[in-house]
């Protein structure tokens, strides 16, 4: 069991509210993503799960019990860091064995756990090897592998791929959901990087300010956004949006995604001038500054050749628009 509730939690330092009242529950087997700018409040939330910072106000729970004051040893978790954290002159199955030994696990037993998540993560090569004889991605296996040995409640993860290369953090989210396919865990993962939400999540929280903004599956978060920070959040490149009064609108904002408009030479709703275009092999990204709606992106899957100075024309797709108020939420 990894069942997780958060009731009305609040963190003040001194008279800064990092987290303002924070309400959430995860149920046993999902791997949930915290998300959001940096200062928004992810990682703290997460520190305050692990029992590494006190809680200003509020409860949470793990499998129903109140652990707020419950150190982080006896809360059933285990965390995998952004720094690996491994110990320098340890090899890597003592690195991944050293939390079982102090905790007095039976050699044999830990022995057989190691082995396990050695080969869960095609670890048995490097057993003997120290940090220093590994690469950056082989490092953060070994700190997954130091946690799953633990057999915990939860899972956290505290952006572990930051400091890998681009190729290195593909396979490594790669691992880490087939991981969670196989051992049917729960896993709360914070991240600032919007793509390994939407690939990793089962639910995402978007946090904002210290507060949750929205919660919910990634295509709901994509397609249903509740305002307009998570519409700007959540999608690569971020929407455009259009202030209403340009158009003749009365909401306040209008928001498209770049994969929503259309561009045509001729004809089209919105006439512009491309200023640059990104070529990037399976589609194209065209800035346009259009006379009516200011700078649009637009993605074009395929190649779309167009030069800078070239006069197109930009269309949104029917019913593939939003409106926020004032307010910043969605207009039905």
């Amino acid at each position: 069991m990894g069942s997780l509730k958060i009731e009305n939690v609040k963190k003040s330092f001194g008279k800064v509210d990092v987290l303002k009242g924070i309400d959430l529950e995860v149920r046993d087997g999902e791997f949930v993503v915290f998300v959001g700018p940096s200062g928004c409040g992810k990682s703290t939330l997460l520190r305050i799960i692990a029992g590494l910072e006190d809680l200003t106000a509020g409860d949470v729970k793990i499998d129903g019990e109140k652990v707020d004051h419950v150190p982080p040893a006896k809360r059933g978790i285990a965390m995998v860091f952004q720094t690996y954290a491994l110990y320098p002159h340890l090899s890597v199955r003592n690195n991944m064995g050293l939390g079982l030994k102090q905790a007095g696990t039976p050699a044999a037993e830990i022995e057989k756990r190691i082995a396990a998540s050695s080969a869960m993560l095609s670890l048995e090569p490097y057993l003997e090897r120290r940090p220093a004889e590994l690469s950056g991605g082989q490092r953060q296996r070994v700190a997954i592998g130091r946690a799953l040995v633990r057999e915990p409640k939860l899972f956290l993860f505290d952006e572990p791929l930051s400091n890998l290369d681009a190729a290195l953090r593909v396979n490594t989210r790669l691992e880490i959901a087939q991981l969670h396919r196989r051992l049917k865990a729960t896993m709360i993962y914070v991240t600032h990087d919007q793509v390994e939400a939407m690939t990793l999540a089962d639910k995402i929280v978007v946090l904002n300010g210290g507060r949750i903004e929205q919660v919910g599956g990634p295509m709901e978060l994509y397609n249903s956004p509740a305002n307009e920070f998570v519409a700007g959040f959540i999608g690569s490149p971020k929407m455009n949006f259009i202030d209403g009064a340009r158009l003749g609108e009365t909401a306040k904002t209008i928001g498209v995604r770049p994969e929503h408009l259309t561009v045509d030479a001729k004809n089209g709703t919105w006439k512009g001038t491309v200023i640059h275009a990104e070529h990037l092999g399976a589609d194209t990204n065209l800035y346009i500054d259009t006379e009516k709606a200011g700078l649009l992106t637009v993605r074009i899957f395929g190649v779309y050749n167009a030069e800078p100075g070239a006069t197109v024309y930009a269309t949104p797709e029917p019913g593939k628009t939003y409106r926020f108020g004032s307010d910043g939420k969605v207009v039905a």
